[in-house]
């Protein structure tokens, strides 16, 4: 369990400020994350990294010279947002574009790819590619699908290896899908992990059982099997990832092998040195050269009893970058440029947002819309401990505290925007950047696109029509089905929010008003939501449990219906036909 915290709500915020101030020569603190605190090169690309706290020394401990130059950081186990990873990159560019790379999560994957396109609009040159080493969460044939953990350090480490000698923005893309192509990584538990201050572990093992390829968030593995000896435990790891050796990689003797012991938490040193004892002999035996070993924590899991092996299939490119120098507070290798301090300035202006002024219009709509804000919040606090039960069957049961945090955060931030005399559109964007950065994982990036989409649409000068919101509904319904790959069918809030905004344009073009074209849209989705109970989850956490879930609709489903409810309320309670309650 986790012993050292004062309130549970503010661990991850204390745990940034802790490492920053014992690590100030090599990293400082910008908004949403960390970056270097010593001079990159002019001109060359930044490698930004990052997840959600709870897998130190993933991410912000590998910031620094020859490796990563920032880290966006989430909540506990929860992908940083879009405005969060905006951010770090903004202080963290050096003129040469931006690669953004992080573990293939569903969340990470919408918002590092919604950062990717707020920074190409700002003219930014910028990339992301997300980590797929993990073996035991996919097939090799579905390798795309695959989870990204201790392989994250080798892709990495990789890529800022590359960027620190000069590669191009594009190079060092590549370098990266070399790096991942050449890594295989599989692990195990043998216990969960406890949260600050939560009474019962996240996820659980059976007594005298280990989660034999057990992610680290605890996403199910491949199967429980009773704990074995160190020895038998080194054949079966190291033998399943000699057989996924990369095609391009002779079968004969000789191959090079970088390889990664990695504990995940409450496995200690001393244990996985006994474990690497047991696996040399292996490798010497399967006749492969081994060019370096590192033994430690890489990427863990709060106290959770584990530990993974990495195989690293070394090409001479890969090896000589994976081997290049590199100082950083949990990573380091032989020497490099000596640290000079960082111009401050660029970093003070990272993170500003500025509220502009909307008509007089628009700001008497943004009262409105603060209603609405206000009421969805409403429902959302009084339901998230039914949202959180019906996503437990299937999934991890966090989707109504990520809810929870992420309205909260919402209502906080339209308010201020409100108050500042922000319009309508305005007040939309300040709530999804603030739902996204509060929420995390996937639903805080798919509520920070919906809400987005529905701000910019909505503008800041007019009251908009029931046209103009029946079309900034369904550009939001494209955008999330943009970012999320979700399809209908898949067992996702699409099922509600397609069928939703057809409904709702459909009722637009009847001519009704809006309150009357929202209460039927509404209608469907309530009926849409329900219906998601007789699908088996096709993406997503819950898709490898995808039976459990069968007879229960999809949180996510529900939890938008119930918005959906909220705000057709306010609108009946409204005489008006324009824009809001």
């Amino acid at each position: 369990m986790t012993w050292l915290f004062n309130r549970p709500a503010d661990f991850a915020k204390e745990m940034v400020a802790g490492f920053v101030s014992a690590h100030a020569s090599m990293v400082r603190q910008v908004p949403g994350g960390v970056v270097r605190n010593t001079q990159s090169k002019p001109g060359s690309v930044a490698v930004i990294v990052g997840g959600g706290s709870g897998h130190y020394p993933a991410f912000a401990g590998l910031v620094g010279q020859g490796l990563a130059h920032g880290a966006a950081m989430g909540n506990l186990f929860a992908s940083p947002s879009a405005q969060q990873i905006c951010s770090v990159a903004r202080a963290a560019n050096n003129g040469g574009g931006v690669l953004l790379t992080f573990g293939n999560y569903a969340g990470d994957v919408l918002h590092f790819g919604l950062a990717c396109e707020r920074l190409r609009a700002e003219g930014i040159p910028c990339e992301t590619f997300a980590i797929t080493d993990d073996i035991s969460s996919a097939p090799l044939a579905q390798k795309e699908k695959r989870r990204g953990v201790a392989g994250d350090l080798v892709v990495f480490k990789a890529a800022a290896a590359a960027a620190e000698r000069g590669d191009s923005l594009a190079e060092v893309l590549a370098v990266a899908r070399r790096a991942n192509e050449q890594t295989r990584t599989l692990g195990l538990a043998f216990s969960g992990c406890k949260f600050p201050g939560a009474e019962h572990p996240l996820f659980t093992v059976p007594e005298g059982k280990m989660g034999f390829g057990m992610g680290i968030h605890g996403e199910p593995g491949i199967s429980e099997l009773a704990v074995l000896s160190s020895q038998d435990l080194a054949k079966k790891l190291t033998h399943a990832l000699l057989e996924e050796r990369p095609q391009d990689i002779p079968q004969t003797k000789g191959a090079r092998l970088g390889v990664i012991v990695n504990g995940l938490g409450s496995v200690k040193y001393e244990e996985l040195f006994v474990f690497w004892h047991d696996v040399q002999p292996l490798l010497q035996d399967a006749g492969v050269t081994i060019a370096d070993v590192q033994i430690g924590e890489f990427v863990t899991s709060f106290d959770m009893a584990g530990m993974s092996l990495t195989f690293i299939w070394f090409d001479e490119e890969l090896e000589t970058l994976w081997l290049a120098p590199a100082t950083t507070p949990a990573f380091s290798r032989g020497s490099v440029l000596p640290h000079k301090p960082l111009d401050p300035v660029q970093l003070e202006q990272s993170g500003e947002t500025k509220i502009p002024q909307g008509s007089a219009a628009s700001q008497e709509c943004a009262v409105r819309v603060m209603a609405m804000i206000d009421a969805l919040a409403d429902t959302i606090v009084a339901n998230a401990e039914e949202l959180g039960r019906i996503d437990a069957i299937a999934g991890d049961g966090d989707h109504g505290i990520g809810m929870e945090r992420g309205v909260v955060a919402a209502r906080a931030a339209a308010s201020h925007a409100l108050n500042q005399g922000g319009g309508a559109g305005t007040l939309l964007q300040c709530a999804a950047d603030a739902w996204a950065d509060e929420a995390g994982g996937t639903s805080g990036a798919i509520w920070g696109v919906i809400l987005n989409t529905l701000g910019t649409t909505i503008g800041n000068s007019e009251k908009p029509d029931v046209i103009t919101v029946a079309q900034a509904v369904s550009q939001a319904c494209s955008g999330v089905m943009h970012f999320g790959k979700a399809k209908p069918g898949d067992k996702t809030l699409v099922d509600v929010l397609l069928p939703f905004s057809q409904a709702l344009s459909a009722a637009a073009e009847e001519g009704l008003s809006l309150s009357a074209a929202w209460r039927k849209a509404g209608v469907v989705a309530q009926q849409s939501a329900q219906a998601t109970a007789q699908l088996l989850p096709q993406i997503g956490r819950a898709r490898p449990l995808a039976e459990r879930s069968l007879g229960t609709p999809d949180p996510g489903a529900v939890s938008l219906s119930m918005i959906i409810d909220a705000v057709g309320a306010c609108m009946t309670n409204d005489t008006r036909e324009k824009v809001c309650p």
